[in-house]
């Protein structure tokens, strides 16, 4: 049970304490809650239970996604969405962006972790709604190392790869991988490693990004199943993909073009029919509108909120789930303070966290990320991203994605 409220309450009740969870539930199948009348009427004789099994959908993980988004509306409000401390005595500095179906499970563990301490920390944790402007302007305005905070957690090739932002940091020695040893096997074996061979990155964890098949709306098409299929010439027009969430899209984008090219990027972009947050694809539950795309790229996380016995299945793709990974910066100097933050960040009680059930699968080597050895992976490697412009990259696959180019 939650703090909020019992998952018995009646709709109506809930969303008048709650007003934010009328369009979470409208999203979600229950259109007529926009109706005030309706809400009332209707809803003062549904519980929240009811209503979600009256429409197959998990209660358990849809109860998790209201109290993120009671507790995303109360941060807006507070604190535009991020939580922060600043002390001019603190001895260590960390900025984050973290995704939002886990920040506030990680921050209350963060926080515990803080309040253990004998000494002060600073930090800025920022929602990836919200976007990452404070980090930016950080690092754009930084002119030596000492402008830096000393750890960064966040997704984003163009942050800390672009030349004008991270990159101008990265041959200077100023950052130190402090993990030893191997990461979790699944994401460091004979295919892939994650593990920056040169010592400098590191990364916590990684978004994958798979395929939602509408078997309503596919038709008599075969179903895809590898990036590879999406290109072709009947998949035109039929792919929704979550182009406003640019780590996710440049990962994609990163990905395709180190193992497809450029013509894999243009033929993906002809594909597309529109771009959905994955909470509208999964709304969407297999129903066959004039606009509902076949398939929707989406991490894998929303995943789990499909309904059973829907027309949407899930499709791991064979050439590989393509990931956003989520990096770990931390700066060599001032390590001695910084240790017990970078051992807590790296620990597997983070990793349950953040994991999320194995939906956001972790390199801690502890952890279960519950895969088979089918679920593999495709990025584009640390050799492809230390001899190239990640950033001119970024900036021409766009281009060539939306057919300027």
């Amino acid at each position: 049970m939650n703090k909020y409220f019992d998952i018995k309450d009646k709709v109506y009740d809930v969303t008048e304490k709650y007003p934010e969870l009328i369009e979470v539930l409208a999203n979600a199948g229950f259109e007529n809650l926009r109706n005030d009348m309706m809400r009332k009427s209707m809803g003062k004789l549904l519980s929240i239970e009811t209503a979600l099994k009256s429409k197959n959908i998990n209660v358990d993980v849809f109860e998790k996604q209201l109290v993120e988004a009671i507790e995303r509306k109360s941060d807006m409000t507070d604190n535009n969405g991020i939580v922060k401390n600043v002390d001019e005595n603190a001895k260590v500095s960390i900025k984050g962006i973290l995704p939002c179906p886990v920040r506030m499970q990680f921050i209350e563990s963060f926080e515990k972790f803080v309040e253990s301490q004998d000494y002060k920390i600073n930090y800025n944790l920022n929602a990836a709604s919200m976007g990452m402007d404070a980090i930016e302007a950080e690092i754009m305005n930084a002119k030596t190392e000492d402008d830096l905070s000393d750890i960064y957690m966040s997704a984003g090739f163009n942050l800390f790869f672009d030349n004008k932002y991270m990159g101008r940091f990265r041959d200077k020695g100023v950052f130190k991988d402090h993990r030893i040893g191997k990461l979790n096997k699944s994401l460091d074996n004979e295919n892939i490693s994650v593990k920056d061979p040169e010592g400098e990155y590191s990364i916590i964890g990684v978004v994958p990004a798979i395929f939602i098949v509408n078997k309503a709306v596919l038709g008599d098409r075969k179903a895809p199943t590898s990036w590879e299929d999406l290109f072709k010439k009947e998949f035109e027009n039929s792919i929704a993909l979550p182009t406003s969430d640019l780590d996710m899209f440049n990962a994609i984008m990163l990905g395709i073009y180190s193992k497809y090219g450029k013509e894999g990027v243009k033929a993906l972009g002809r594909g597309l029919l529109k771009s959905m947050h994955p909470a509208q694809m999964v709304k969407t539950g297999g129903r066959k509108d004039i606009d509902t795309p076949a398939i929707s790229i989406m991490p894998y996380f929303f995943s789990k909120t499909i309904k059973e016995n829907s027309n949407l299945s899930v499709v791991w793709p064979k050439d590989g789930a393509v990931i956003s990974p989520v990096f770990l910066l931390t700066k060599k100097k001032n390590y001695e303070n910084s240790k017990p933050l970078i051992d807590f960040l790296f620990s597997k009680q983070v990793a349950e966290v953040l994991g999320a059930d194995g939906k956001f699968p972790q390199t801690n080597p502890e952890y279960d990320n519950k895969l088979e050895e089918s679920q593999n992976f495709l990025w584009a490697g640390w050799d492809f991203i230390r001899s190239n412009d990640i950033g001119e990259i970024l900036r021409n696959t766009e281009k060539w994605f939306y057919g300027e180019e």
